[in-house]
């Protein structure tokens, strides 16, 4: 899940008081790290603080456009560039190609541009090369983007395999998923109902000034995002930037389950521990509810630790592998079997595009195929902590079959012990849980997500 210093990030005004032209060299700087491999997130990190909101609303406005302007540049350019100049081209490509939501006057990128490249060892002998192509382009616009109109990846700004997949695993809906990967996420709110109720705080929110829309059991949707330091009670834990879609899984895990009782619950990928707090809030003040979380990473273990004391509650957090319980079951949870497990897979995040575009151009369509992989010995490795009668959770924030509904009938089909329960299945942005695609309609505003609830028979 992005973070709320994030939301914020991709909806602000690129900065005042930095040259646009300063700005645009660092946008270029970063779309060519992730070209090569680096992720957005990773990225953003290595700018300047003073730079950074500036640089993430630019770059998520290119990413958001890069089919497009890539169709362009190859129209402009036939024989490609150097990698920093074809990084710069498409910079100001992606910003103006679409007029109704261009932050600069046409002729004041093409100029900032140019003078970006001049700044630059690598770029200012193309300088010129660049002011040609971006000035063509200001007086040609309507023929060249006529020109490209039937080009797959600048009609969808996806590349053309994760579209030909995404019409393939959901006919019916591909087209809204697309369209709705284009726009930002609103920053959603997910409310411990152990410190307030639903009400209580939306009527914190309204005294605040900050305007919501309740979504699900404790859901609000921001009208606009916010530092969560200006929330009502952030740090007191009466609230979690989290979205819709991920509010589902303490609620389908846990429901109808005696929470009056001791059970022990082992959430298998944690970080940032969001469905780890989740888990503890539902369950309630003073249920013996045992939480484990794993995760492989000690940094975003961390995480796990600053979100649960900020919450006022408790897990043990272990640094592990999941995948290899004999590193960790015997030894740190005394070999005994959890009634309920939550497994939270690595995946493409192809469902969480709206708050990370970097994710289509960072995946190659053979990485579906290695993490489907991944989370079937995951499945397959787990189901054995499961006690008999006991549950689990199996999801993924990807809209692709292949890490959702096939993985899950592949996984039955090799295990006469599960049985699958009523769940939500595919979860896709734009569309709520009915397949209805209503506009403003709260119920869909949501990442893509899969869930499964698998119940094992009892021995």
């Amino acid at each position: 899940m992005q973070s709320a210093v994030s939301v914020v990030a991709d909806a602000a005004v690129p900065a005042q008081g930095v040259a646009l032209s300063r700005q645009l060299r660092a946008v270029a700087q970063a779309l060519h790290a992730v070209r090569q491999g680096r992720s957005g997130t990773a990225v953003l990190e290595s700018v300047a603080p003073a730079l950074r909101p500036g640089v993430q609303a630019l770059l998520f406005q290119v990413l958001r456009h890069l089919g497009c302007a890539q169709a362009l540049g190859r129209v402009l350019a036939p024989r490609k560039p150097a990698p920093a100049v074809d990084a710069l081209l498409c910079v100001a490509l992606a910003l103006c190609c679409d007029q109704e939501q261009a932050l600069y006057e046409p002729f004041t990128l093409v100029n900032q541009t140019v003078e970006a490249a001049k700044q630059e060892a690598g770029t200012r002998a193309q300088a010129g090369f660049l002011n040609a192509c971006l000035r063509r382009f200001l007086r040609e616009s309507a023929s060249l983007l006529q020109a490209v109109s039937n080009d797959v990846q600048a009609q969808w700004n996806h590349p053309d395999w994760w579209v030909q997949r995404l019409r393939q695993d959901h006919p019916q809906h591909w087209q809204q998923v697309l369209q709705a990967n284009r726009r930002q996420a609103p920053m959603v709110l997910r409310v411990n109902l152990q410190k307030n109720t639903l009400l209580q705080y939306h009527q914190a929110l309204e005294v605040a000034g900050i305007g919501a829309v309740a979504v699900g059991e404790a859901g609000l949707i921001l009208q606009q995002a916010v530092p969560v330091q200006t929330l009502p009670g952030f740090a007191q834990g009466w609230v979690s930037v989290q979205d819709a879609a991920a509010q589902q899984a303490a609620p389908l895990l846990l429901a109808g389950m005696d929470l009056s009782q001791p059970l022990r619950v082992l959430d298998a990928c944690a970080a940032p521990g969001g469905k780890t707090a989740h888990l503890l809030e539902y369950a309630g003040v003073g249920a013996p509810l045992q939480v484990t979380a794993l995760e492989i990473d000690s940094q975003r273990a961390q995480r796990i630790h600053e979100t649960l004391e900020r919450l006022g509650l408790h897990a043990q957090v272990l640094v592990a592998d999941a995948s290899r319980p004999q590193d960790w079951w015997q030894q740190q949870c005394g070999g005994a079997l959890f009634d309920a497990i939550l497994l939270d897979a690595p995946c493409t995040a192809s469902g969480i595009v709206r708050r990370h575009p970097d994710v289509p151009w960072l995946r190659r369509e053979s990485d579906i195929a290695q993490l489907a992989f991944i989370q079937a010995r995951l499945l397959d490795t787990l189901w054995p902590l499961l006690q008999p009668g006991g549950r689990l959770l199996y999801c993924t924030c990807s809209v692709f079959r292949a890490e959702g509904s096939a993985q899950v009938q592949a996984f039955l089909a090799r295990n006469t012990t599960a049985r699958h329960l009523s769940s939500p299945g595919h979860l896709l942005p734009g569309v709520d849980v009915a397949g209805r695609i209503v506009p403003d309609n709260p119920e869909g505003e949501h990442d893509g997500f899969f869930y499964a609830l698998l119940q094992k028979d009892l021995a």
